[in-house]
Parts: structure tokens; sequence; C-alpha cells
């Protein structure tokens, strides 16, 4: 077992749950925690109260055909009796699968899920017979940076705009049917991807059914129904079960999985709970960064959600550092107070 406190700034790599190789960067410190109960699986598995889980929880809910993004939201808002639920990454009403909910104050960091990469299962229906050699053939030329105009009914400006596409997997052919799946940057069109690989074959092609089968950390396997979330809160409110209600109901940092990750010592939490910038000194634990700029997540030690900055240094420029402003921090996720206050004023 690792222990912090006897490593003075050295990198290192993890396995992490899914075959995933994380490389972590561990500045000195007094912590003893081990670092085996830090890891992307553990920081979304933090027991919590059901009554904190409906105030600040999300749902990663199996959205079904017919209703709106907005319509399924009101409608889990007046099952639980809440005031406030959004969602992340809207979906037409056609379309049906994974969409992320978040109960009141975390509806505000839904945004992160723009950081994160989708996926989706479709079938796209040419208008014309083709040989499935010639449709795989341009389907490779659209992998990569691609320019896109958003559909005329979007809820987004119609201007031109550069997305990237990560993989395009040819699943099945049949007559003019194509069952294909798509890996893609947010924000990504799959109806006006499809539109332009028709066009590119010369035949023409509609989106005739479409999935999200992922987005972020949420998967479909691990989505639950609005019958499923009903079905958990009357078992919790009759019978006080809460085991089928957590399995539907995670903590707010489930949705800060994508992010690089920095684990602060206890003495800065209240500070940075206060809207302070996070300094060098304050950082116990961190994944590496690559670029200024990018959104990092904070915890503290015990794998709770802190707060979202963006880089001002990269992992180099930590280790090679005592002093100076690391991260600033742009949302709050901690209520100030949660932590004793570690920092001094001139008062």
């Amino acid at each position: 077992m690792l222990n912090i406190s006897k490593i003075n700034k050295v990198r290192f790599e993890k396995l992490l749950p899914g075959g995933i190789r994380k490389s972590f960067t561990l500045s000195e410190k007094q912590s003893k925690e081990p670092i085996e109960n830090i890891s992307s699986e553990s920081l979304a598995k933090k027991e919590q109260h059901i009554e904190d889980l409906l105030s600040t929880g999300v749902i990663n809910l199996n959205k079904p055909m017919g209703p709106t993004s907005h319509q399924v939201s009101s409608w889990v808002k007046l099952i639980f009796d809440v005031k406030k639920v959004g969602h992340g990454g809207t979906l037409d009403p056609r379309v049906t699968g994974v969409l992320p909910l978040a109960f009141g104050s975390t509806a505000r960091i839904l945004n992160v899920l723009t950081y994160s990469s989708k996926e989706y299962v479709g079938v796209m229906r040419l208008h014309n017979n083709l040989p499935i050699k010639r449709i795989k053939q341009v389907c490779c030329e659209f992998i990569g940076p691609i320019y896109q105009f958003p559909p005329v009914r979007s809820a987004v400006k119609r201007q031109l705009r550069v997305r990237t596409i990560y993989s395009l997997e040819i699943l099945e052919h049949k007559g003019r049917d194509v069952l294909i799946k798509v890996v893609c940057e947010a924000g990504t069109y799959i109806r006006s991807l499809i539109n332009d690989i028709g066009l590119v074959l010369g035949s023409g092609a509609h989106m005739q059914e479409l999935r999200r089968t992922r987005t972020g950390a949420f998967h479909e396997c691990d989505s639950v129904t609005l019958h499923e979330l009903k079905d958990a809160l009357v078992f919790w409110q009759d019978q006080q079960e809460e085991s089928l209600l957590r399995n539907c109901i995670k903590p707010m940092e489930t949705l800060l999985l994508d992010l690089p990750k920095i684990v602060i010592h206890d003495s800065a939490v209240d500070a940075v709970c206060h809207g302070a910038d996070l300094a060098v000194p304050g950082i116990l634990l961190f994944e590496e960064i690559k670029c200024t700029g990018q959104p990092v997540a904070i915890y503290t030690h015990k794998g709770e959600g802190v707060a979202i900055g963006k880089a001002l240094m990269v992992t180099d420029d930590i280790l090679n550092t005592k002093s100076g402003i690391a991260l600033k921090t742009t949302r709050v996720l901690m209520s100030p107070g949660t932590y004793k206050k570690g920092w001094k004023t001139n008062d």
C-alpha cells in the first residue's frame, strides 16, 4: 500500500476500472490516506444521505421516444416533488437513450459534460442501394475534424462550426439501412453527419433512428427508466428501502469523473469554498494536466467535490515550483464552512 506521507513529488501510473490507465502525480505532505482510496470509481461511490442525493444528486436516465428532454425533466421534478431538475445534452423527441439529469444546484454544472465525448448508435437509411465497400470508404473520410451546420430545427444558432468524430463504425448493413456507431465530440449533430455522408455517397441519406449510448461517464448499461425511478421512490417512502433509490440517484461527483482531478489539503478546502484560487502548496495529489485552460475538478482526500477550475499550470510547472496559483476557481460546489477554516486574514 502506497502512503502519501512518504512521497516527495513523484509521478506514477494507475490502472483504473475499465482498463483506463491514468497518470497521477503526488506532492509532498502530511496526509496518510492510502492512494488506493482515490480513484474514479471510489470518487463516485461516496455514501450520502438520501435527502442529500435528492437535493444534489444526478440520474442517468434512459429517455424514451416521444417526449422532449424538457418534458422528461419536468416529469422527474413532479415524481420527486423538487423545485429544480436540469438535463445535460438535449435529445430530440424521437431520439432515445442516455440523458443525464441533476437535482437542485448540481444542474448548474451539467455543462461540464461538454468536455466529454458521446457515443451514438443509429440507423442511416440510404436513398439508393450501394456496395458496402463504398459506404465504408466514405464513412472513413468523416473520421477526424469535420465542418457542420446545425439542423434547421435546433436549439443553437445555425453557423458553420468544427466538431471531431473520434470513430465511425458500421455494425450492420441490410439493403438501404446501415447500422452505425459514432463516438464524437459533444455538440455533434448526428442527423447532419448522416445527411453529409449521403451527399458524398451521391445517393442521399437520412437518419431513420438514433440512440445515445454514452455521455462521458454515463453509460447505457447503467441507465434507469422513468418507471424504475418511480418504483424506487415508492419503495423508499413506503418501506424505507434505500437500495433501489441509491441505484438510481448517484452523487454529484459522478458528473466530474471525466475531468482531470486535483486532491487538496483539508486546510485549503474552506478557502476554495469561498472562491479563492488554488495555490501550489494546497495540492496533495493530481492527475496529469496537459494544457493550461483545461477544466479540472477539485476534491478533498475523502473524494468530496469541492470546486471546478481552469488550470493555470501544467504538470511540469506544478512539480517545479513551490508557490503560485495553479488553478483558477470557476465554480464552487461545496458550501463554505463544511471544513474548518485553514486560512488567515489581516483582521
